[in-house]
């Protein structure tokens, strides 16, 4: 589906015509490697960071880093309204990109200054001391700069790279090697550097984040004049208001079946517009009827019928978003109750060699790149060739929960045994904790990807960045649901002590089994009656109301 771009670059006699296509690749790929190196060289490690640097207990630290990556998936869609109303998506990225650049010399300065962080704890002692009130503000500053890296680049580097490109193959190429490449620097960043900062120090890591920031930036900025340049199309949640406010205000007018009793717009968009607003939600239809009452200067009481469909597009994924999120909550609670665990078993792989706790999640990341070459190249093509036609976003997702749900359920296996091993008087080895990685991996190919593609497709051209970013928006909540949940866990209940070999991590995995297997009753249903709106970019086609998710 084409996306919309300014005037000039589509005008055949302006040099900015000749903008786009697949000469801003190397850039777009380029910026995303370095942003997503120092992202996931920071953000991987915080656990372990705040543990170590600032004495900061093992649960409260899980805790924090729980909120910081709330943060960083929660605020992309704030970067993504920006540029889709106000400034587009070229201005957002260079400015955040700097920005962060800021925040990680700010991290680089508190891992070199000793006055910056608290003492670190004598060996053997359990009486640490405490961060002050001004260190812990310094460290929060530096925070909130870096997070504004990942909420100004990450999705909207997906939106500006995918404008682009004409053709819908041309975008879901994109997509793929978009993906790749953030997996790719996410698997670099949790490994280099993070066994930097664990074996070298904690300043050579982030000093070596700083360089791939600043790196990124100059090479996203050298490519300005080979962009287009997405044109904001003004807030477009006002135009999903004013279709509600409408509607309600003619709730007593009668719906009509003729198509000359609809609005249709005015010039360019009178022509393109649907003939006939969809079935589907038809109250909000009168939105669009004209009545004796109505004029077309007045649009919070007359909308056109393609503002209708708009609207019923986003509504119509609300309910599918509500189960994304809940298959989202297990994996972010994985992430972290990984870390502890991690830390208490044998990491040693030879007499020389000691795993990072925070690089663990590189397993996850390394299984998704796989994956993804593997569903491109054969498992698609083939079902495909099999079934006579392609699997469905929702499909996709469909797929993903049921890895999540298998991944929880061996989590909560391996974690009865290491118990078992601890009251033996030994350690087991962190080994065991790489096939529920593995398989929580497999489910994220399937759904992440497959949720940006459907959000992309189905929301209006206006929406194009919040689309993207929606999924991340879904993974922010779901942090914070994580927080609450162990909260609530910590509270009712002994499962999860600062030291875990006295607790049971293992109830909490199957507990979350038990919310995984809910949910996705929940998503089933909703998947079979979904109706696509541009599946395979036809968007006079509709589909039957029964998704195949089934």
């Amino acid at each position: 589906m084409a996306r919309s771009v300014d005037t000039e670059a589509m005008t055949t006699r302006d040099p900015s015509s000749k903008r786009g296509g697949w000469k801003t690749f190397p850039f777009m790929i380029a910026t995303l490697l370095g942003l997503s190196i120092a992202s996931f060289g920071w953000v991987m490690n915080l656990v372990v960071f705040l543990i170590k640097e600032f004495n900061i207990k093992s649960i409260a630290a899980t805790q924090n880093s729980n909120i910081v990556n709330g943060c960083v998936s929660m605020l992309p869609v704030v970067a993504a309204i920006l540029a889709d109303s106000f400034f587009g998506n070229i201005p957002v990225i260079s400015v955040s990109a700097f920005i962060s650049l800021l925040g990680i010399i700010l991290l680089t300065m508190i891992t070199s200054l000793d006055h910056l962080r608290p003492p670190p704890c004598e060996t053997g002692s359990i009486l640490c001391e405490s961060p002050s009130k001004l260190q812990l503000g310094i460290l929060y500053i530096a925070l909130a700069l870096v997070i504004i890296e990942s909420a100004g680049t990450r999705f909207t580097l997906a939106s500006a790279g995918a404008n682009q490109y004409e053709k819908p193959k041309e975008q879901g190429s994109f997509f793929n090697w978009y993906f790749l490449t953030l997996y790719t620097g996410a698997i670099t960043g949790a490994t280099a550097i993070v066994y930097t900062q664990e074996n070298a120090s904690w300043k050579l890591g982030f000093g070596l984040c700083a360089v791939a920031n600043l790196i990124s930036f100059i090479v996203f900025v050298s490519g300005k004049r080979y962009y287009k340049h997405d044109k904001p199309m003004g807030s477009p949640f006002t135009n999903l208001i004013r279709v509600v406010v409408a509607a309600t205000r003619k709730r007593k007018a009668v719906i009509s079946s003729r198509e000359e009793d609809y609005h249709h717009g005015l010039g360019r968009e009178g022509k393109t517009s649907s003939a006939m607003p969809s079935k589907s939600f038809r109250f909000f239809n009168r939105a669009a009827l004209k009545t004796e009452d109505d004029s077309v200067n007045n649009n919070w009481r007359l909308c056109s019928v393609q503002e209708v469909e708009d609207f019923k597009a986003v509504f119509r994924v609300l309910p599918l978003l509500l189960a994304i999120i809940f298959v989202s909550t297990p994996m972010v609670t994985q992430t972290s109750l990984i870390i502890l665990q991690a830390l208490v078993t044998d990491r040693g792989l030879g007499p020389h060699f000691k795993i990072p706790a925070g690089s663990l999640q590189v397993i996850v990341i390394i299984t998704a790149c796989i994956v993804i070459l593997m569903n491109n190249c054969l498992v698609y093509p083939m079902y495909q060739k099999l079934a006579h036609k392609p699997l469905t976003p929702l499909q996709k997702v469909g797929i993903g929960h049921v890895f999540i749900i298998l991944s929880m359920a061996i989590s909560a296996i391996v974690e009865a045994k290491r118990l078992k091993t601890v009251t033996n008087g030994h350690s087991m080895s962190v080994l065991w904790l790489v096939p529920p990685l593995v398989i929580v991996g497999i489910g994220e190919t399937f759904q992440f990807p497959a949720n940006i593609e459907l959000f992309y497709r189905e929301f209006p051209e206006s929406l194009s960045s919040t689309a993207t970013s929606l999924t991340s928006v879904v993974i922010g909540i779901s942090f914070y649901l994580s927080t609450a949940l162990i909260t609530l866990i910590q509270k009712t209940t002994k499962w999860l002590p600062n030291d875990i070999n006295h607790g049971r991590v293992d109830n909490v995995y199957w507990l979350l089994v038990i919310v995984g297997v809910l949910n996705f009753g929940y998503f089933l249903v909703c998947a079979w009656f979904y109706r696509y709106r541009n599946l395979n970019d036809d968007d006079d086609q509709e589909q039957d109301p029964k998704d195949d998710t089934t």
